[in-house]
């Protein structure tokens, strides 16, 4: 009788597995533990190590496999698995598929895009062929992933490699992109918070600034310092004003990152966490997170939204503003606001079960934003008191810090020739003030401005910018006032109490109003805030950018230049932002997307501008990043939106689909990326523009996409049918799915019968048309 054969403690066998959902995040489908073939051999059962009888084709003799046809018989019993050795295979797939060395497998690269695995149910002796680009990065990315929770062998489900690519990037957003992209400011976040890319000093030691009034927290990071000496953490306190030029200046040589909201839990504070946007955007932005915001929305993460409210509410007291990024070098600029809809948004989506703690936090967020408005939007010198219209006009000194080291050479050669002195001896004499440059001065006032629009760089904004009423900025405030007016009216009984002291501004602004203080009965009167005063100041903004903003002859909003006192005729896809406030009126917005959206759509979505208003690129005049022809998330969202609110769903849905389209292309032949931006007239994430592009740096699997080009996605996936979103997981152009679309409705119309619903009674009549 033979002996008892004893398999190794733990052993779990492919025919044991219970079977799981295949469609699951890495850390349920790979957090097991290893999985074995039962085999009539022991020595074949591969406990010891996985060696198949067939080794993958390689090379040579990759072509002479028969080639696999349409009407081959495939078993049915049971879904497709693969026994596969984890660092074998990722050695191997590297080898073969991925010619350029970038670690990624694509559709550039010159391999045959074809391998063997062997299958789990034959113990690696039988084999099935993974063949194209989109298998085989599906591939690559699911061995790093089990290489990620240590699996050597794995039994992997073909489903996971023919996986839907729509379903796929949805889910990689919702169950990992999110959690890669997110950090906590407290001892346990430190370390990944605190590394900057962005920072050029060469002292990598890291640093955190705590705001002036909060004792506990400087002490808190005091002892995260002590308790963790390695880190070499140094624990600054900020002076009670600290948005000082002079002293934003000062720190330029020491950057740190800033300190946001905590709470307490179990008698210790504890950072709140928040999304940053990804790659070397290390830190907490302020428009990015909105449109952060609205992706986390759709995927359920409704308290990770709440707290990146609870941070802006944090910055607004003690940094004056919601920051550009939570850095020390943005201390003194903002950008876009957006953080009444976001915390209507969020307090839409609460629990019910506390409806006093809800309607509590979301006075805390409408007050923190009728305090940014007075003290930051419609006070100087932003405020333009002659129109009343608001612009990005920050305060600071010298160069911003935290660009790129040969962004500004193009500027500064000149004058560093003018004074004998090599660019970089100019632009430290010139930071130290020992040098005055006026003209220079005046670019870079303007150059702080374009960065706090958020649109950095363009050439709609050169060397004017902080002179400019834009229109995205009038948009966005008239939707504030709407939005407190409203949160006023519906939340708290037509009347909330101002609880914090700070300057009030005018209204309606003017020359004279701005001269003449409020009066001490006016500001105490002005604390009790009504419905009625921020729907009339919304009325009056509507009025001023009907006045300086509209053009009728073009059918577009324009900019307006306060110092020229005229319009600025650059064509932005920002426009469309009216449609989003709701400023616009149903006439306006008719001819907007009647005369002027074509302007803007390309194959992939809105471009940023026309490519008229940008003018010619040469070597001297080199492309800007938001200018035509690049795409961006912001612009996107905010145009469907607006569009779906006056009843335009269908423009809606197509530049929903056209956008998507090019993201799906993208993920599928570009394994698995998801930029910042893209060009959307040759559908390519790889751009040249400034800094080229970010989220393309990973190694086998993406980790983090881009954080508005992930929500984009998730939002507007709720825009497309479900015909709609079938066809962009077959990659459908959009050029084939709408023009086919637009036949079949000639077809129907010229014989008055309805198209076939049947897929190929649908391409037949397309062929007939």
């Amino acid at each position: 009788m033979a002996p008892a054969l004893n398999h190794p403690a733990g052993v779990t066998f492919v025919d044991d597995e219970t079977v799981t959902t295949v469609h699951v995040d890495a850390a349920t489908y790979y957090g097991g533990g290893e999985s074995f073939t039962r085999s009539r051999t022991y020595s074949h059962s591969h406990l010891h190590g996985y060696n198949p009888r067939k080794a993958p084709a390689f090379e040579e003799d990759w072509h002479h496999r028969k080639r696999r046809m349409s009407h081959d018989e495939k078993a049915v019993t049971a879904p497709r698995r693969f026994l596969i050795d984890v660092e074998e295979t990722i050695r191997v797939v590297l080898e073969q598929e991925d010619t350029d060395g970038d670690f990624q497998i694509s559709v550039t690269d010159a391999g045959p895009k074809m391998m063997a695995l062997g299958t789990a149910t034959s113990n690696g002796w039988k084999t099935f062929d993974i063949r194209g680009t989109y298998m085989l990065s599906n591939l690559l990315q699911e061995l790093a992933l089990a290489r990620d929770h240590n699996r050597k062998r794995i039994v992997l489900d073909e489903a996971r490699l023919t996986e839907n690519p729509v379903d796929r990037l949805s889910r990689m957003i919702k169950n990992s992109f999110w959690h890669s992209l997110t950090r906590r400011i407290d001892g346990d976040g430190l370390e990944i918070i605190t590394a900057d890319p962005k920072n050029r000093t060469g002292r990598v030691n890291p640093r955190i600034y705590v705001p002036h009034g909060e004792p506990a927290m400087a002490e808190y990071y005091r002892q995260v310092a002590r308790d963790k000496p390695h880190m070499n953490l140094d624990v600054q306190v900020l002076p009670q004003k600290p948005d000082d030029p002079a002293f934003v200046k000062s720190l330029n040589n020491k950057p740190g990152i800033l300190a946001l909201a905590m709470k307490e839990v179990d008698g210790t504070l504890k950072g709140i966490p928040f999304i940053v946007p990804g790659a070397r955007f290390n830190e907490l932005y302020n428009w990015d997170s909105y449109f952060i915001t609205l992706g986390l929305l759709v995927d359920g993460q409704v308290s990770m939204a709440q707290g990146m409210v609870d941070h802006f509410i944090f910055e607004i007291k003690h940094y004056g503003k919601i920051l550009n990024g939570s850095r020390s070098y943005y201390l003194c600029r903002t950008q876009p606001p957006f953080l009444t809809d976001m915390a209507l948004q969020i307090y839409n989506q609460l629990d019910r079960s506390d409806l006093a703690a809800n309607r509590a936090w979301l006075k805390r967020a409408i007050q923190a934003a009728i305090k940014e408005y007075h003290t930051i939007w419609v006070a100087e010198p932003r405020m333009d008191p002659k129109t009343g219209l608001s612009r990005f006009r920050p305060d600071g000194l010298g160069i911003p810090p935290e660009t790129e080291a040969t962004h500004f050479t193009h500027v500064l050669e000149p004058y560093a020739l003018k004074h004998g002195l090599s660019i970089l001896e100019f632009s430290q004499k010139y930071n130290d003030g020992l040098l005055k440059e006026p003209e220079l001065d005046e670019y870079f006032l303007h150059d702080r401005a374009v960065r706090e629009s958020g649109h950095d760089t363009t050439y709609r904004f050169e060397k004017r910018c902080a002179n400019l009423g834009t229109i995205d900025l009038q948009t966005l405030l008239y939707k504030y006032e709407m939005d407190i007016g409203t949160a006023i009216r519906e939340v708290f009984d037509d009347e909330l109490e101002m609880e914090e002291d700070f300057a009030l501004a005018p209204f309606p602004p003017s020359v004279e109003s701005y001269a003449k203080p409020l009066s001490t009965r006016e500001r105490s009167k002005a604390r009790s805030q009504t419905s009625e005063e921020w729907f009339a100041r919304a009325e009056w903004r509507k009025g001023i950018i009907d006045k300086y903003l509209w053009n009728e002859s073009k059918s577009l909003y324009f900019d307006y230049d306060t110092v020229k006192e005229e319009q600025i005729l650059y064509e932005s896809v920002t426009a469309f932002w009216a449609l989003w406030a709701g400023c616009a009126s149903e006439e306006q917005a008719w001819h907007l997307v009647t005369k002027s959206l074509k302007k803007f759509e390309v194959l992939g979505g809105l471009v940023s501008g026309t490519e008229e208003s940008r003018g010619k690129i040469s070597l001297d005049r080199p492309n800007r990043q938001w200018d035509y022809p690049y795409a961006w998330p912001p612009h996107q969202i905010m145009a469907w939106v607006g569009l779906e609110r006056y009843g335009y769903l269908e423009e809606a849905q197509r530049l929903a689909y056209r956008f998507l389209y090019m993201m799906t292309t993208a993920f599928v032949d570009f394994n698995g990326v998801v930029p910042e931006k893209f060009d959307a007239v040759k559908l390519s994430h790889l751009v040249d523009a400034e800094y080229g592009n970010q989220g393309i740096d990973f190694k086998m699997v993406p980790r983090e996409g881009f954080g508005w080009m992930n929500s984009a996605y998730q939002v507007g996936l709720s825009f497309l049918t479900t015909h709609m979103r079938r066809a962009v997981s077959h990659c459908t152009s959009p050029e084939v799915f709408f023009g086919s679309e637009a036949a079949l409705a000639q077809a129907a119309l010229l014989t008055g019968n309805l198209p076939s619903t049947d897929p190929l009674g649908l391409a037949m009549e397309a062929l007939q048309v």
